[in-house]
Parts: structure tokens; sequence; C-alpha cells
């Protein structure tokens, strides 16, 4: 077979077609301008006019002659045929099929769990960790004690601590738990809880192990007098099967609990979206717990308890008919024990009773003592279609637990000091597919407020609780504060008067006080123009990630804050020194995602996060006007107040009488006319610890007024009865 050169691959042959002449050129010097083309001229785009020679298989054998002694035409005949690839068979496809485990998926898409990066990888983990340690304490009726500490390795390695004063785990879980992907004890009930699917920890886990190839090490122990086990787990990627490295009794001078250590590759940041910021608002959303944490660079921080009594359990119940899909249907019916549909009706879903199961029966057109286990399809088709036409109870609200309003202020103000109005509101409970839930909603406005400025003790080398590193220069270490350029930087240097090349180790306290100053002011500067701190919460759990896909951000950015006195550009959310807590509780959390990271847009969710940020909106608005009418009033005393001696003066020649008392009347007179409009007070953090059960049992409290409505603003509140 000859070889192609590139030149002949991309050599342009014009080849007529069968039994017509191949067209000639015009001479050189002939006009053809003038020429009508010809009909028969063969077309450029026919099969067989032009071609680029080759290109049927630019990277194999290009072509392959065929002579006599290949079945071909005689020899001289330039034929060519291209190379023939051999057929695979169906057999051999389907020898190429296998299983795929769940644990192969997800370590090939780690990025759906939330371990996308070194830094969110961290942040997960110790979510996970400890969403299963304070759902395990509240369980066992245990305050809930944690110990939180990273610990820096080489390479960007870390390991991540968690440890728990719940009640342990029995040794022959510990492997299914912590090394086995969808395997745990929440996903087939329905009650409020802060993990649902049982991957979060074991995920973190093969995490750890595809990226350092070390084991987690767990240490457990369910009581003093039972031992601790102390276990190494890998988790076998095919079989989703756990893998027991080692399996020891060893000595805990722990009562009970469980501690988890894991090494993996991981980056630790401050700031927004950072390890610090998650835990500081699992302290607010779980005023019941203790936390004791210690960042990769050795800094130890203390989230006290701030209330003593646990919240109140949450009860289990059945679905809901009104939530259920066809497919779940079909199989509840299926795997029903009872033998008659009005009685799997009854027991198998919540709020149905016998005239409620009757009643969707006969609407069916299926009698009620029909074997559920041989309905037809047909007939469970028609029960489907009946159950919304049939008015139902909503379901019961003691399946998910509040906060409660003052727990949510005092929390808030614990995070966010130094400002001047909270506001908090707990709504009723609500149901989306079935499925109850409620909002609470809480607001911090104005004082120095931005974000998580807390400078700490005045001897720590720390501005806005960043603590500076003492190796590098002052501007260096400065670029570590949230939201800090180099511009800002150079400006809060040149205010305090403090060189740019010194070393943070060599400040005087004087000097750290005055980059604290001028962070103070950079702050206050930024209140006003800078977008609300959002802090969502699912079920008691942080989302710092998402911010745009979840719900919750959606219902903030479509109302219209500034009916409320609040800066908002259009489609944004709303600006100034401003805190919005959300938080949003149900049995089942409808995430968009397995990292559990945004709350998807169910226009229930919405409408509910809507009433509530307008029930805070309403008495931010009232606050603001009265702050508004305090500074008018201020100004106009002092105003008048230049001019009371002359007045004074003035009327003593009028009525003889003495200016000095006439000077004191007008005072007084002043006083009462420019009567201040009382502020509400701050919280007082120091006050007594508030019981957690301190609010009213609905989670409304006592001031509650769903139908107060703003005039020109759809925000009226539907009515909260018992029926879907």
């Amino acid at each position: 077979m000859s070889k192609k050169t590139m030149d002949d691959l991309f050599l342009f042959t014009a080849e007529p077609p069968a039994g017509k002449p191949a067209p000639q050129d015009p001479p050189a010097d002939e006009d053809t301008s003038d020429v009508i083309p010809d009909a028969d001229a063969p077309d450029r785009h026919e099969t067989g006019s032009f071609m680029i020679a080759g290109t049927d298989n630019l990277f194999g054998e290009l072509w392959e002659d065929a002579g006599p002694g290949d079945g071909g035409p005689s020899a001289g005949t330039d034929q060519r045929v291209p190379r023939q690839r051999p057929r695979v068979k169906a057999e051999e496809f389907a020898t190429q099929q296998r299983e795929i485990s769940i644990s192969e998926f997800f370590a090939k898409n780690k990025q759906l769990l939330g371990f996308d990066s070194a830094a969110r990888a961290l942040m997960t983990t110790v979510k996970e960790a400890v969403d299963n340690s304070l759902d395990a304490c509240e369980d066992a009726g245990i305050l809930p004690t944690l110990i939180v500490e990273i610990v820096n390795l080489e390479d960007n390695r870390m390991c991540v601590i968690v440890q728990d004063n719940g009640p342990g785990i029995v040794r022959e879980q510990i492997p299914k738990i912590f090394a086995q992907l969808l395997y745990g004890s929440k996903f087939h009930r329905l009650r409020q809880s802060r993990g649902q699917q049982g991957i979060g920890i074991s995920a973190a886990g093969m995490y750890g192990q595809l990226t350092t190839g070390k084991p987690m090490r767990i240490t457990s122990r369910i009581g003093e007098r039972h031992p601790a086990h102390y276990f190494e787990l890998m988790m076998d990627l095919k079989k989703n099967r756990a893998r027991i490295v080692k399996d020891m009794i060893v000595d805990w001078d722990v009562g009970h609990g469980t501690r988890v250590e894991i090494e993996l590759e991981a980056q630790y940041k401050s700031g927004r979206q950072s390890l610090d910021e998650y835990l500081a608002q699992t302290a607010v959303a779980n005023p019941h717990t203790e936390i004791f944490y210690t960042n990769p660079r050795g800094e130890k921080l203390h989230f006290p308890r701030v209330a003593m009594d646990l919240p109140r359990q949450p009860e289990e119940i059945r679905p809901h008919p009104h939530g259920v899909e066809l497919g779940m249907l079909i199989k509840m019916l299926r795997e029903s024990p009872h033998r008659r549909v009005s009685a799997s009706l009854q027991h198998e879903f919540s709020r149905v009773t016998p005239r409620i199961a009757e009643e969707i029966c006969q609407l069916a057109g299926v009698p009620i003592t029909r074997n559920p286990q041989k309905l037809t399809g047909d007939e469970i088709q028609a029960l489907y279609k009946a159950i919304p036409q049939v008015k139902i109870l909503a379901p019961p609200a003691t399946a998910v637990v509040p906060i409660g309003e003052e727990l949510l202020r005092r929390g808030l103000a614990r995070q966010i000091r130094g400002a001047e109005f909270y506001v908090s509101r707990s709504r009723n409970p609500r149901v989306y597919r079935g499925n109850p839930f409620l909002v609470e909603v809480a607001i911090a406005y104005g004082g120095e407020l931005q974000g998580l400025v807390d400078h700490g003790d005045p001897g720590d080398i720390a501005v806005a609780g960043v603590s500076l590193d003492q190796e590098k220069t002052v501007a260096s270490a400065l670029l570590d504060l949230p939201g800090f350029t180099r511009k800002k930087v150079a400006e809060c240097l040149e205010k305090s008067g403090i060189s740019p090349r010194k070393r943070v180790k060599s400040l005087e306290f004087s000097e750290i006080a005055q980059l604290r100053s001028a962070y103070d002011t950079y702050a206050r500067q930024e209140a006003d123009t800078t977008s609300a701190q959002i802090i969502r919460l699912a079920n008691r759990v942080p989302l710092l990630y998402q911010l745009k896909a979840c719900a919750i951000s959606k219902a903030i950015m479509d109302m219209n804050w500034r009916r409320y006195g609040v800066t908002q550009p259009r489609g944004g959310f709303p600006q100034g020194p401003l805190v919005i807590m959300v938080h949003f509780a149900s049995v089942w959390v409808p995430f968009t995602s397995e990292s559990k990271e945004a709350v998807a847009h169910y226009e229930e969710i919405l409408e509910e996060i809507r009433l509530a940020l307008q029930d805070c909106a309403r008495e931010l608005s009232g606050w603001l006007a009265r702050k508004v009418k305090i500074k008018a009033n201020r100004e106009r005393k002092s105003l008048f107040q230049r001019y009371i001696p002359d007045l004074a003066r003035s009327l003593a020649v009028l009525t003889g009488g003495k200016a000095k008392d006439l000077d004191g009347m007008i005072q007084e007179a002043l006083e009462e006319y420019a009567e201040q409009v009382a502020l509400p007070e701050m919280v007082d953090l120091e006050a007594e610890r508030v019981p957690v059960n301190a609010f009213d049992g609905d989670g409304d409290g006592d001031d509650d007024n769903d139908d107060d409505n703003d005039d020109g603003d759809d925000d009226s509140d539907s009515d909260s009865g018992d029926d879907v």
C-alpha cells in the first residue's frame, strides 16, 4: 500500500460524473465574466465531483489498494477502498456490563457530597461529625458537650477530631455506621433530625481514605461498666462495606461518648464560609450545646451553653396522604400487612380516620373490604386521584420543634454583638407535600454591626476576631481580615500611623488598639453599603454554601425591603448594618442536592418564609421610625435651647418675673414637648439563662399578630387551621 504525505491528503481533485468529459479550464487570456454556467456542468457538491483525498481516515491506514489478489479489479486500475473496522458483537458488549456500587459512584463524584475543594472538604467533614453527635445526644436525653479540634499535619493534610458525650455506639454497629454509605436510622422515619440519608460521616471517611490513604479512627464507649472499643476502618469501595484494619479494647477516661478522627487533605481559612463561622452559627441554632473548639492555629474558642434544658423531643409521624406519590402508594399498599384497604389507609397514613378511609374508597369506586395486595393498577390509580378530593387534617406539628423566639434573640445577640435592635418570630407549623414544617426568623440591626466583628480580649493580638500571624508584616497580616484588600490595608495603616513593614510581633498594645479603631471606622463606613449578612439554618444546621440557589435567599431577595426603611438594590439582598437569620425545620428538608446546602423552591415554603420576614420587618420599620423621631426631637430641642436664655430675659421684662425662674419653667416645658420615644432595650447577655421551652407551646409567642397587614402589601396570613 502506498503511503500518503500531508500534501497528498489535502490535494483537491475534481472528478466528473461517469460518462461525462472533464471540464477544461479556459485560456488565461480569455474573458469569462459574461460566461453563463452550463446547466450540465457537474455540481461541485455532487458525489465524486469534489473530494479531499484520504480524509475518510486521517489517523489510521488511509487507504488500501485492492489488487487482483485481493479480489479487486485488474492490475493497473487505480481503485482504493477504505479500510473496514472490525464489528463488535453484542456478546462482547454484554461482558463489559457490571454493577456499580454506591461507594464507587460517590468516590468519582465527591463534589455531590460537598467535597469539591480542600476548604469545603474540611467544613463538610466537621459538619457531618457534629450533626451526628448532636442528634445522638438529643435522642439519648443528654445535654451535648462537643470537643472539635483541627490538627495541622504535613503536606496540606489535617486531622479532624470530634468528640461528644453521647450514649456511644455498640461495637457491632461501629463499622456499618462509619464505613458504609446509606446506612442509618433516620431515612425511614418522619421526624425532625439533622441527618437524613445515612451518607455524611461515612462519606467523610471515604474522602479521607481517597486523599491520604489513612483509615478512620473511632473510639466509643456506651457506659462506665462497659469497655471502650477502638476501631480503624477503611471502606471497600467495590462492595460498599467496611474493612476493619484494627479492632481492640482500650483504656479511655470517658464514661460514655464517641470520638472520631479523620485525616484528609484540607485547607483552613477564616472569615466568611469558614469553619469558625459554622461553629458560631451552630452555637446560635443550638443554645443547649456547649462547644470547645481548637483551630489549626492552636487558638481555643469556647461557645458556652445558653439554655440548660434540652429541646422537646420531636415525635415520629406516618406519611400524610396528601403528600404521597403514586409509586409510593403502590409500594405501601403492596407491602401492607392488613387485609382491607380501609385498614391499610388508616394505619399506613397519618390523620386518616375510618370515615375518611371510607370516603376515599367510595370516591375511587373500590370496596373497603378489598385486599390491598390484590388491587389492580387501575384501582390504585383511582385511589390516588380520590385522595386529594377528601378533606384531611394537616399532619401533627409535634414532629417539628422550633428554637423559640427568646432563644433566637439571645443566640443572635451572642454572635452579633453591638447591634441596637433585635427581633424574632416563630411561625405556626404548615405543610408542604404532606410534610409538616415551620419557619423562624430573627433580625439584628444597627450599632456597629458588621458581620462577626469581635476583637476579643484586649491582650490578644487580633483584629475583628482574627488572630494576626506574628511572623508576618502588619500589611501582610491584615490581608487575612474578611473583606480586606491591599487598598483597604493601606488606608487602615495610614489612619493608624503604623508602618506596613513592621512585624506583628513587635507591635505595642497601643498600636493594636489603633488598628482595631481603624478597622471599626472602616466597618461603620462599609455597613451602609454592604449587603446584609444572611444566616440560613435547616433543622438547626447552618448552610454556608450555595446561597443564591436556596429558597431562603430567594424569599429574602424577592421581598420589598424598601417599604420597611431598608436600602435594597433591584433584585438583590437588603443593604445596611443588618443580619437576617432564617431557620427552616421539617421532618424532611427538601435539599437541592446530597451536599445539603440549599433548600428547594417549594411555593408553600417560600410563602411562609416571606410572611415570617414581613412580621420581623414591620417591627424593624416601627423601630426605625421611632429612631428618626428621636433624632428630630433631639435636633429640635438642641435648636430651641440656644434661645431659652434670651427668651427668659425677654419674658422677665414683660412679666416682671425672674429670668432664672422662667428659664427653668421653659426647660421643663421643653422636656415635655420633646419627650423621647422609648426604644427597645438590647438583649441582656448577662441575664439568667433561659430554659429552652420558655415560649408558647405552639412556638408562636404571646405577641403574635398574624393578621397584621400593611396597606397595599399582599402579606396577609392565610388561615392556619387544621385542614390542609
